[in-house]
């Protein structure tokens, strides 16, 4: 029987199907362009070939199409009768994940890699913070995925792919030795890898190194297609390193180039994302507002992300909201919000609506409410998913309340709880208290 690169069998009887197939992997693990031609190319030498079917599903999903996107992954379900064990598991795994079953979806991600513990792409679905467990709305979870990786990690050895994932949880968990040491053996050992760029950006700012960062991702995305799908995000991180480092008129040509709406690369929710935590940290940092790119990103969100869903994509569609000083919206945001939490469906819970409302009077100019609002919250910025890197918009409103209320101690108070090493902080005023 034909397999996969991870040696894993494949239904299909084409070598030609195979072979398409397996590129098509390696460009969808790696974030390269091209991986739903080649599913295509792998589906036109076996129209029975059901994973070539999901996995075009899981990158069209990644992109924010979603209905095409289901009927490709129904396309895969309806030729999951005869396949093997494994990839009827696999195709299951992704069934329970569209149709947004968290909880049920980590226990089938667990079972399937207990048996089948080098099938990536399912891995692939949960080895991140913007992934299934980071998803989950649970405390804890960046221990979670470490430890998930540090579990399958004498299954893949020195796979550049995996190297760069298992460094990315341990980084978020805070072992940066020895994620540092596994990131810099998958960026040696494979340069084409948009994780293993993503990898070493995060160990950098988690380590305080912003100039190391700088260097490697200005010298990497020189080389990575502009519509690679983390071409916009890395140059989100990038970004922030030159106004971290106070060049601000890079930062902007930065946002400009592939951070703005029409040259982002990656999907809806990054998209919105990006862009508006970019203008807001900007802002924080004290940069001027603009004004226009607020609008435009308030327009895309309200089209593209009309309803919530994934809570780090909906707090940055939430700051859009309360720039355009759309209060109506947010409340009907909070309500839909509700509705899903009662129906198990929303994670993240409450921790949004709360939160919000703290960002909504930050953006009033209520520095004290704003503080009220967030300081109780401080903690449980896991609950939405994402990094700790993208965590820090939120410590770091908190800590600009506090600044321009004028409450120096509590501004202590919360860069004293920040973790040790972390990349400095691009707060206007926080130089006079730190």
């Amino acid at each position: 029987m034909l397999a996969d690169r991870y040696g894993l069998a494949l239904s299909t009887t084409s070598v030609a199907a195979q072979d398409a197939y397996v590129e098509g992997c390696e460009l969808a693990l790696t974030f390269y362009p091209g991986a739903l031609n080649a599913y295509e190319h792998a589906i036109a030498a076996d129209r029975g070939f059901a994973l070539a079917h999901s996995g075009t599903a899981q990158v069209l999903l990644r992109e924010g199409d979603v209905p095409a996107a289901k009927a490709a992954l129904a396309a895969a379900s309806r030729l999951a009768a005869g396949l093997t064990p494994r990839e009827a598991s696999h195709i299951a795994f992704l069934e329970l994940t569209f149709a947004g079953r968290t909880g049920d979806a980590i226990a089938a991600l667990r079972a399937h890699l207990a048996a089948w513990p080098r099938d990536a792409l399912v891995l692939s679905m949960a080895a991140n913070p913007n992934g299934l467990i980071g998803a989950s709305g649970r405390i804890g979870q960046k221990r979670e995925i470490a430890a998930l990786m540090d579990g399958l990690a004498r299954h893949y050895g020195e796979d550049p792919w995996f190297l760069s994932q298992h460094a990315m949880a341990l980084s978020e968990d805070g072992q940066l030795a020895a994620a540092r040491a596994k990131i810099e053996r998958s960026v040696a050992a494979k340069a084409d890898n948009a994780h293993g760029a993503h990898g070493f950006a995060h160990v950098c700012y988690e380590s305080g190194e912003p100039d190391a960062a700088r260097a490697h991702l200005s010298s990497w995305l020189a080389t990575y297609p502009h519509d690679g799908f983390f071409h916009g995000h890395l140059t989100w991180h990038l970004a922030l390193i030159e106004i971290q480092l106070g060049h601000w008129v890079e930062a902007s040509r930065l946002y400009a180039d592939a951070i703005a709406l029409d040259r982002h690369s990656g999907g809806p929710q990054q998209r919105v994302s990006d862009g508006a935590a970019f203008l807001w940290r900007s802002e924080l940092a004290g940069h001027p507002r603009d004004a226009a790119a607020w609008r435009a990103l308030y327009d895309y969100a309200k089209d593209a992300l009309p309803q919530p869903g994934n809570g780090l994509a909906d707090l940055h569609v939430i700051l859009a909201l309360a720039v355009m000083h759309d209060e109506a919206g947010l409340e009907a945001r909070f309500c839909r919000m509700a509705a899903l939490a009662g129906e198990g469906r929303y994670p993240s819970g409450s921790y949004l609506p709360s939160l919000s409302r703290g960002i909504l009077a930050f953006e009033r100019g209520d520095f004290v409410m704003a503080i009220e609002a967030l300081a109780p919250l401080a903690g449980q910025d896991e609950r939405i998913g994402g990094s700790r890197a993208q965590h820090d918009l939120i410590d770091f409103t908190l800590l600009r309340a506090c600044l321009d209320a004028g409450r120096p101690e509590e501004a202590r108070r919360v860069l004293a709880a920040r973790r040790p090493g972390a990349s400095g902080i691009a707060v206007q005023g926080a130089s006079a208290v730190h």
